[in-house]
């Protein structure tokens, strides 16, 4: 199975050969993976290196989205997010133009380089600004399909590419939630996203739950989320900073007394080398911490 960035790579080679429309802006990172499938050179005025220029990479990609063209930009997740963070709320969300951004390096996928290449926060600083579709792909299909929808469509896209994959992809045709399993009358609902999937499915097994799949995070599909929900207790398993989709379903429940368990990575900075797992383990979402937190969140509950 190709990874992620693989399909990406293809998918992309093939929209911009077969759509005069579509650019494809590069801060260096991925020339080469694009120089292989032919396109630099077949499109060399609407595949766009600018080096190592993460804000002039978004200023540019805008421009081009103001002349007409659906601009693809990419890079590693801290380069494409954090570093142009301000190029985005403007050249993009307050010249209201749009385009794709799609990344690599999600949350501790880079975790040799350091710090520099790891990027728990960037979901939740592109979820601060309005409008922009978050999806976050546990398998590469999954990435195929937002890819093009997104092309097709005229909103911000963020596309965070992993390394982690599930071992199956959830087409549910749209930006919505998917119902994995159902628990009994009273049992609490678990959202997983992404690449959480697996690693959760696996850590509960055993639980009496419901459990829901996200691979798009903004918009939050609150109407499954509800119509799904036995007791009012949810966990958000989100594979980047605790918290980021806390305050969506706080809510969606305002009105009824509730529990909300976020599990993420935490905001303590972690001065640690090690492998993408191992950090994650620090984390606790491996799957010994996650079924450890859900099972001492359930024994917290108060009885009827």
């Amino acid at each position: 199975m190709p990874t992620m960035r693989e399909r990406f790579t293809a998918v992309t080679s093939e929209l911009l050969d077969s759509d005069p429309n579509v650019a494809l802006i590069l801060a260096a990172i991925g020339v080469a993976q694009f120089k292989d499938t032919g396109v630099v050179d077949r499109h060399p005025n609407r595949v766009i290196n600018v080096g190592i220029r993460e804000q002039l990479q978004m200023g540019f990609a805008a421009g081009m989205a103001k002349e007409g063209f659906r601009p693809i930009a990419h890079s590693y997740a801290p380069f494409l997010v954090e570093r142009p963070w301000e190029q985005i709320r403007l050249d993009f969300g307050h010249q209201g133009v749009s385009g794709i951004l799609v990344s690599i390096g999600a949350t501790y996928d880079e975790a040799d380089w350091g710090r520099t290449h790891q990027a728990p926060e960037d979901v939740q600083l592109l979820a601060m600004l309005p409008d922009w579709r978050i999806h976050v792909p546990g398998h590469p299909d999954e990435v195929e399909a937002q890819l093009r929808a997104g092309v097709a469509d005229d909103t911000n896209v963020y596309i965070r590419l992993s390394t982690q994959t599930n071992d199956r992809a959830y087409l549910a045709g749209g930006p919505g939630f998917s119902t994995i399993r159902t628990g009994s009358g009273d049992a609490p609902t678990v959202v997983a996203v992404g690449p959480m999937l697996d690693v959760v499915a696996n850590a509960t097994a055993d639980l009496d739950l419901t459990l829901l799949y996200a691979n798009t995070i903004r918009p939050f599909d609150g109407e499954l989320l509800c119509s799904v929900l036995q007791a009012p207790e949810v966990v958000l398993v989100e594979p980047y900073l605790e918290g980021t989709s806390t305050a969506e379903v706080s809510g969606l429940l305002q009105a009824t007394p509730h529990r909300v368990l976020s599990l993420g990575t935490s905001q303590q900075e972690n001065r640690h080398y090690g492998t993408a797992a191992e950090h994650f383990a620090a984390h606790g979402l491996d799957e010994a911490g996650i079924r450890s937190s859900i099972t001492e969140f359930l024994a917290q509950r108060v009885p009827a």
